[in-house]
């Protein structure tokens, strides 16, 4: 623990402790009376600042019990001499911390606090014989603005941590917020990668058993193997069936997975159209050679420049967008930009972008998003292509 680090934890206490011990020596050092009034025996003199200090040492424990006790201690005291409790700048000293502990309590508390506070005084006025109103109105004055400093600084400290706990609530709700989106992103690549892969196993057995009826009948080997091939296919689309089933159980009906076409680049005009009907004005650059993808990484890309548009769609203010893709021998690049704002409005405060880090991850690939130089935002993502022709 630093220096610094003690001192804000321990500094308050040896404050206590100088006090008790700078008023018992006061006491002893000085004589015992106060303005020609006895104020007791040596030894009642000497304990009074020790008695009323030593509660505060309390504080953490007891925050609001601890100095309530020093004015109580203060008022009992005052029956035996009201002058030995009065006496002295220490006495005061310790009352004042006392009364600004009390002020660092709830509103109820530190209410019933300023009450005893004021009750105090009067009680040890009223125990001193020479009495004036100014003992009475002095200190009530300066200990209220010692309370009200308190309860000014519980106040803010309240707010303080109010603020903090806000804050601590809406980074856990973008937190779970953004997990949703993440889970929800990875259910529905699992089901596209379904109907990709479930299609493709139904063509390659469909296509085995076309073979296998083409054989010639000496051909037992080739026929044996083939129709392992058919069964194989038919116990994968079986098992992926199964695995994948819990992902729809809370789907609407849709079409059969298998005969359901999946979206790609092909159809990213019919994407576009519709998205400049909806009022967001496109336009569509493609440099290099356009390749053959694999179904997956197809609907990928498909899907990164819908969820793109879709954002810049939810923005709501007047924008244009941009579509470029750039194919290269080994990976394609999509770059969506917009004019519009430079935050991803519409992406659910980013999660949706969250989704596309999932798909384009899956593959190996980059992805990047940000503000767009200029204004308006930006969405890139490479794809590695190889081995898809």
């Amino acid at each position: 623990m630093t220096v610094s680090a003690l001192v804000r934890r321990f500094g308050l206490d040896l404050l206590v402790v100088a006090l008790a011990v700078w008023g018992a020596v006061d006491a002893w050092a000085n004589p015992i009376t106060y303005d020609g009034v006895d104020k007791g025996p040596d030894w009642f003199v000497i304990a009074v600042p020790v008695a009323l200090a030593l509660p505060l040492l309390a504080r953490r424990r007891a925050p609001f019990l601890a100095p309530a006790l020093t004015f109580a201690i203060g008022g009992a005291a005052s029956f035996v001499s009201g002058e030995a409790v009065v006496d002295g700048a220490t006495g005061f000293l310790i009352v004042i911390l006392a009364a600004f502990l009390i002020g660092q309590n709830q509103t109820r508390q530190a209410g019933a606090g300023l009450a005893l506070i004021v009750a105090t005084v009067a009680l040890v006025d009223a125990n001193m014989r020479d009495f004036a109103w100014g003992d009475f109105f002095f200190p009530v004055v300066f200990l209220g603005i010692a309370w009200a400093a308190g309860q000014l600084n519980y106040l803010r400290d309240e707010r303080v941590a109010e603020a903090e706990a806000v804050a601590r609530r809406a980074e856990q709700e973008q937190a779970d917020a953004a997990r949703r989106a993440v889970d929800e992103e990875r259910q529905r690549i699992s089901r596209e990668l379904h109907d990709v892969i479930a299609h493709s196993v139904s063509v390659m057995t469909v296509q085995a058993g076309a073979v296998r009826r083409l054989l010639l009948p000496e051909q037992e080997r080739e026929r044996a193997a083939l129709e392992t091939v058919e069964e194989t296919g038919r116990q994968a689309l079986t098992e992926m069936r199964r695995l994948v089933g819990m992902l729809r159980e809370r789907e609407p009906e849709r079409v059969t997975p298998e005969l359901a076409p999946q979206p790609g680049l092909k159809t990213l005009e019919l994407l576009l159209g519709t998205v400049r009907e909806a009022g967001l004005p496109v336009e569509l650059t493609v440099e290099g050679e356009p390749r053959e993808l694999a179904p997956g990484v197809d609907l990928s890309a498909y899907r990164i420049v819908q969820e793109a548009l879709s954002g810049a769609l939810k923005d709501g203010g007047p924008a244009r967008a941009w579509v470029t893709l750039r194919w290269s021998m080994d990976e394609l690049e999509l770059e969506i930009a917009n004019d519009g704002t430079d935050s991803p409005n519409g992406q659910g405060a980013g999660h949706g972008l969250a989704g596309l880090h999932e798909r384009v991850a899956i593959y190996g690939g980059e992805f990047v998003s940000g503000p767009r130089p200029g204004g308006g935002y930006l969405v890139r993502a490479r794809l590695p292509t190889g081995g898809t022709e």
